[in-house]
């Protein structure tokens, strides 16, 4: 722990405007508790109160090295002890009505007047848990808005804090002494960090897409640097006033390596997850698919259930099927309800086909499905086609990184109806002509019977603004198909975490590589649901442009590395493959 302290990097916060606006309606430091009645509003455009709700305003909590944070509550009314529900992170506890969160769903097309406007950013709405004889935790987490201390982002100080804050609660002489969690992204990130340090009273998790590792999922994916979003993360934070906030930013600049203490401790350990969990994830986040599927991979709770939707994460979780469908879950384990939620399908899994016949909530025992059969389409250099078949003529396609188009593509055309339900990954064989390294990018594209690329938007607004902010960013708002990168220099292998359907990074070491050097590398790429009909066809776009973009409009996209030509070897005794994982139909 010493170690780290001396690792980690901290700059000054902005100070913390409390104007009552730009943090929220209900963000000034006001301590007391009230009585919120039945039909309250916090504003017009907002959901009115379906109850009567206590609401305990900025409620001091100690930590155990004697800092203090402070949250608000949400509870019934009433005598009867209840469970409370936590929704943790830095973006402040009133967020819902800032007008960054407000202007953000109107962009989406999200209608804000289904929430109360007293649900923090990402997550649970008092107005809906309340009502069903919940409490909503909204803590203004360590260093944020008036909280004391200084800020950390992402790791096991969250993890200690939240320990503390859920054994606090569950002794309030208000509550039934079960503590749960929800939220999406950061609050479904922080659940990782929070579980794994086992409080006592914390019963169930629901993490709603969240990354699990902080050097693999969003600073330095596939061993590039690309901060971006990670700066704009920490600027989100509320800031309190003379504070220090961690710099994950700098941390990634300076420490390029994940083996140091700064980027383990923002590895979630997944060993120690052992709380019953509800898992919700979607084949289509940028940020977050890779490490929800990790972390539901790897965790060691023996009752967790994976849900995969079709959407992104925000209408998602505020669907009104899919809010009841959580209910359940928690009514199970924090009410002790007999319902049959342990009946639940481990996995449900979605099917995309990208042109409007998706396939919801299928069941399944595992993910992928046992019956899936991982199959490997060769590509051929010489057709520029993948075929199941191995190619015994060796090739070359070479592009120019510099030029365009700076890719090459690879085609296969379905003869029946094939179903993807699983890991992809591809192994290929790369050299470098002018360069040292290569930054790759690859991207499994549908095509429908006539060559056209198949896309998927995941947001309710498809509109004309909508429609430019996704052409060549935002690209958790659209669906472009399943991606993956690497940086070759960053090729080595985890032989201990590396499978055969899962191929795994160690990025503890620099591999540049040798005029003429020919290396053998695998790229995992994000989980697959896909149905292609007679006809359609998948094209593996190998390029050196990120052709996804930026994660969210509004933030840069990561230009990278590359010169000179790129040589992808392909046939005989290079033989380059995509993996697919085949579901029987």
């Amino acid at each position: 722990m010493e170690k780290l302290k001396k690792m980690q990097v901290f700059e000054p916060s902005y100070a913390y405007v409390d104007n009552g606006i730009e943090h929220g309606l209900l963000s000034k430091f006001e301590p007391g508790t009230n009585v919120l009645p039945v039909g309250y509003q916090v504003d017009p455009k907002f959901r009115a109160l379906p109850v009567d709700i206590v609401f305990e305003k900025d409620v001091a909590v100690t930590m155990r090295d004697g800092v203090t944070i402070y949250t608000d509550v949400f509870r019934p009314t009433g005598t009867e002890k209840v469970p409370v529900i936590i929704a943790w992170s830095p973006y402040g506890k009133s967020g819902g009505t800032a007008p960054r969160t407000t202007n953000l769903f109107n962009m989406l097309g999200m209608d804000n007047s289904m929430l109360s406007g007293l649900a923090k950013f990402e997550g649970p709405d008092p107005a809906y848990w309340c009502a069903q004889g919940y409490a909503i935790c909204n803590p203004d987490a360590r260093g944020v808005a008036h909280s004391e201390g200084n800020i950390a982002m992402i790791g096991t100080q969250e993890g200690r804090d939240c320990y503390d804050l859920i054994e606090w609660l569950a002794v309030q002489d208000w509550c039934n002494g079960k503590v749960g969690m929800s939220g999406t992204s950061y609050l479904a990130f922080s659940q990782w960090f929070i579980a794994a340090e086992q409080p006592p009273h914390l019963a169930a998790i629901n993490p709603n897409e969240g990354l699990s590792d902080a050097y693999r999922d969003l600073s330095l994916r596939g061993g590039m640097p690309d901060l971006f979003f990670a700066k704009r993360l920490q600027v989100n934070h509320v800031n309190a006033k003379q504070v220090l906030r961690e710099d994950v930013y700098e941390e990634a600049r300076r420490y390029p390596m994940a083996d140091n203490p700064v980027w383990q401790d923002k590895i979630a350990q997944f060993d120690k997850i052992t709380v019953p969990a509800y898992v919700v994830a979607s084949y289509s986040n940028t940020l977050h698919t890779q490490g929800t599927f990790r972390a539901w991979r790897k965790m060691a709770s023996e009752d967790k259930w994976l849900r995969i939707h079709n959407s992104q994460e925000w209408p998602d979780y505020y669907d009104n099927a899919n809010t009841e469908d959580r209910r359940l879950f928690f009514d199970h384990y924090l009410k002790g309800e007999e319902n049959g939620w342990e009946k639940t399908p481990r996995v449900r899994y979605s099917v995309l086909d990208m042109e409007g016949g998706d396939l919801l909530n299928q069941p399944a025992a595992t993910f992928p499905p046992e019956d899936v059969v991982y199959e490997k389409y060769y590509l051929d250099g010489r057709t520029r086609s993948l075929t199941t078949e191995a190619v015994t003529f060796e090739a070359k396609t070479i592009y120019d990184t510099k030029t365009d188009p700076g890719m090459a593509s690879f085609i296969v055309r379905f003869d029946k109806e094939t179903v993807m339900v699983g890991y992809p990954k591809v192994h290929l064989w790369v050299e470098a002509d002018g360069a040292d390294d290569m930054d790759l990018f690859i991207l499994i594209q549908k095509l429908d019977v006539h060559g056209n690329h198949l896309q998927q938007f995941i947001v309710p607004n498809q509109g004309a603004m909508m429609q430019d902010l996704t052409e060549r960013g935002g690209s958790v708002l659209r669906y472009k198909g399943s991606n993956g990168r690497l940086r070759v220099s960053a090729r080595h292998l985890d032989k201990e975490l590396s499978t055969d359907i899962i191929p795994a990074h160690s990025f503890d070491r620099v591999e540049k590589l040798q005029l003429g050097e020919v290396v053998e590398i695998e790229i995992d790429l994000f989980p697959i649901g896909m149905a292609f009909y007679p006809g359609e066809q998948l094209r593996l776009v190998i390029s050196s442009k990120n052709d996804l973009g930026a994660i969210m409009p509004g933030t840069p996209a990561y230009i990278p590395e590359n010169k000179g030509k790129h040589i992808i070897h392909t046939g005989g005794l290079r033989p380059s493959y995509l993996q697919l994982p085949i579901k029987p139909v």
